[in-house]
């Protein structure tokens, strides 16, 4: 058994190349063979989000806080708030991230497959991303 306290794991600064803005991703646990399981909080300021992207082997997205939206390849644009659960089928080219007024947080869950757990895209244009909601 391995216990992490918190505070233990330095945060990382999303890389420019794959967020649009002020992101932030705190380790919770990283893939350790045979397990392929790896976890990370990411936060997010207003008006941040991930570039376009897929899972191999899926994606599943707790948010913690805030107001965030969530998009797949020529799907509506989601409104996702704290408790709701995102589920990304793997190979689901999609999107996350905060809205343009408010932060949000979320545990992001996924499988690595061949040490890749994200296959990075395009970046969301900000036509994409200030596009109207779907309210559901």
């Amino acid at each position: 058994m391995e216990l992490k306290r918190s505070g233990a794991q330095p945060s990382n600064k999303g890389p420019a190349e794959t967020f649009t803005g002020n992101v932030r991703v705190d380790p919770l646990f990283q893939a350790v063979e045979p397990g392929r399981v790896s976890a990370a909080l990411v936060t997010f300021e207003p008006g941040a989000r991930s570039a376009w992207h897929t899972h191999p082997l899926g994606q599943n997205l707790v948010v913690t806080s805030g107001c965030g939206w969530v998009q797949s390849w020529g799907g509506p644009k989601r409104i996702i708030r704290p408790g709701d659960v995102v589920t990304c089928p793997p190979g689901e080219k999609h999107w996350h991230g905060a809205t343009d007024k408010t932060g949000m947080s979320h545990i992001a869950i996924q499988e690595v497959l061949d040490g890749k757990p994200v296959n990075w895209l395009e970046k969301v244009t900000d036509e994409e991303y200030l596009a109207g909601v779907t309210a559901d």
